[in-house]
């Protein structure tokens, strides 16, 4: 019983430390060999964190549909460091990122891919995830 609530407590505490793409939005429509900004939001939460980096990285899915789950990071755009900082009182804090998307990248849909990398809470323990937004290439 004791490991199931340690379970739903560290799977609590992993969400609370999710980060999310601002932009670009769902649908949005860009231009192949073009400049895009890429906003990686990171909402606070009660549990101490530390921010490690992040990898932006663009797939094709004009052949087949996109795949939400599918945590292949495609074509890399940024790898580096994650300062999340305050902008707006409105907004989460965030931070913006301009990449170059590929010239010739194929027509169509595709998903912007972001891997957030985190250290959580006291201990520390690592946290990774895959977020993704698809986008029209044109």
């Amino acid at each position: 019983m004791l490991s199931i609530i340690s379970l739903a407590m560290f799977a609590g505490v992993a969400l609370a430390q999710s980060a999310q793409i601002g932009l670009p939005t769902a649908g949005q429509k860009l231009a192949s060999g073009s400049k895009v900004t890429v906003q990686v939001q990171r909402p606070n939460s009660l549990t101490g964190s530390t921010e490690m980096a992040v990898a932006i990285g663009i797939s094709s899915c004009a052949s087949q549909a996109c795949n939400p789950a599918d945590e292949v990071m495609g074509s890399i755009l940024y790898n580096g460091p994650f300062k999340p900082v305050y902008h707006e009182t409105s907004r989460p804090p965030y931070q913006n990122f301009t990449v170059s998307l590929p010239s010739g990248f194929a027509p169509g849909n595709a998903q912007i891919n972001v891997a957030h990398a985190t250290l959580i809470g006291a201990g520390p323990f690592p946290f990774l995830e895959a977020l993704n937004q698809t986008v029209v290439v044109l």
